[in-house]
């Protein structure tokens, strides 16, 4: 697309979030410096984007959100857009006929000459923490963790401390120098997201084994350096690989300790068992009713705030969110850049259970992130699209692009 936009056209940007749970369309001013959103008006659907042979089917999607957005757009007094957002779930494994549609149609629809195509996860980063670095953990149904450097941000690491980690937190990200005192990314793809090995000039960062060259040992020594902006995720992988201390994960490990109950055996929780046969009637015909639905994930993540419930007056309710607040604390954790100061943010409909398992994740990432402020998100996934359009409108984008996660054209 071509990358020029009148001063008229960058008036106001748009945003649409596709997601599990429907479809939105915002509208914002551009005009807040760097690139932050303002006064949103917006449009719902409960109905999810349809997904086909190509991915999520982009002329349905389109034959909703434009009507939506024309509506919006005269509502807001703008006569043109100076950049779209666009955050789906599923962008990196089935958004290509989003990419291949997408940007000619709102091109002839609005005239808008800036797209960014990103990962809900992405605009639920921006969403919660607009463009600063830091970490977010996204928990409902599933669980995912996104961490962000932004372009031309400067940290201040030592020899065990990348921007990224420290030494021994296995394969999965971090900052690596390239030939000299800069420092570059040296990621692997994978099939959703980033994963990048710390090395420096073929030594890993901070590690303090003898140079293979000379037979050296190299001392850690702090240095400052300008970080040329990434992304790492953790988790993310589904209820049947991970989603760890999601909801689905807290609900399900709610039932099996109510069936242990049922059954006698070892771990079981009578208040848990009480509360199954309350939502879902007898605990032995459980089984006939949840494996033949499609969407298991969500029934299973509907128990989760029976978990919560019951947790002030059961060791085993209150011992499942302890166990979850250690796996979102892991993720968090995984993914934190390591600046001075840095920041995780909590979003996501599962946070709604408060103090049980708040409490419990607050202590969680004390403990592994000592010093890092945990803070509720600013806002959700469309004030997520809402604020990457705005910053793209007024070249403020400073979120690290990725062809999984981010994309502008």
């Amino acid at each position: 697309m071509d990358d020029t936009v009148s001063a008229d056209a960058a008036t106001h940007v748009l945003g649409i979030d596709s997601g599990g749970s429907g479809v939105r369309v915002g509208v914002a001013p551009a005009d807040i410096p760097g690139g932050s959103a303002a006064k949103p008006l917006t449009w719902s659907s409960a109905t999810p984007a349809g997904v086909g042979d190509r991915g999520i089917d982009a002329a349905a999607l389109l034959a909703r959100v434009l009507p939506a957005a024309r509506e919006l757009l005269r509502e807001a007094g703008a006569r043109r857009l100076g950049a779209v957002c666009v955050g789906a779930a599923g962008m990196a494994t089935l958004g290509d006929d989003l990419r291949a549609r997408l940007p000619d149609a709102l091109a002839d629809a609005f005239g808008v000459r800036r797209l960014a195509l990103a990962a809900d996860a992405v605009t639920a980063y921006a969403g919660a923490l607009g463009q600063r670095p830091g970490a977010v953990v996204a928990a409902g149904t599933g669980l995912i963790a996104l961490g962000a450097v932004p372009e031309d941000r400067t940290a201040r690491r030592g020899g065990t401390d990348g921007a990224y980690g420290t030494e021994g937190r296995g394969a999965g990200g971090g900052v690596a120098a390239g030939g000299g005192a800069g420092i570059g990314w040296a990621a692997d793809r994978t099939a959703d997201g980033l994963t990048a090995d710390r090395t420096t000039g073929g030594r890993t960062t901070g590690d303090r084994t003898p140079d293979r060259l000379t037979g050296d040992r190299t001392p850690d020594r702090p240095t400052t350096d300008r970080l040329p902006g990434g992304w790492r995720r953790a988790d993310g992988w589904g209820h049947l690989l991970g989603d760890c201390g999601g909801g689905a994960w807290i609900g399900r490990a709610g039932l099996e300790a109510a069936m242990r109950a049922h059954d006698g055996r070892d771990g079981g929780s009578k208040p848990l068992l009480a509360r199954l046969e309350a939502v879902f009637g007898p605990a032995a015909e459980l089984p006939g009713k949840l494996y033949p639905r499609p969407d298991r994930p969500a029934v299973l993540a509907s128990f989760a705030p029976e978990v919560g419930r019951c947790a002030a007056e059961d060791p085993v309710a209150e011992g499942i969110l302890r166990d979850a607040a250690r796996h979102i604390a892991e993720a968090a954790e995984a993914v934190c850049p390591r600046l001075e100061p840095s920041v995780v943010a909590l979003t996501g409909g599962l946070f709604r259970m408060g103090a049980p398992l708040l409490t419990p994740v607050r202590e969680e990432l004390a403990a592994r992130l000592p010093g890092t402020r945990v803070t509720e998100a600013a806002g959700d996934p469309l004030d997520g699209a809402l604020c990457v359009a705005a910053a793209l409108a007024t070249d403020e984008l400073r979120l690290p692009r990725d062809p999984g996660l981010l994309t502008v054209v």
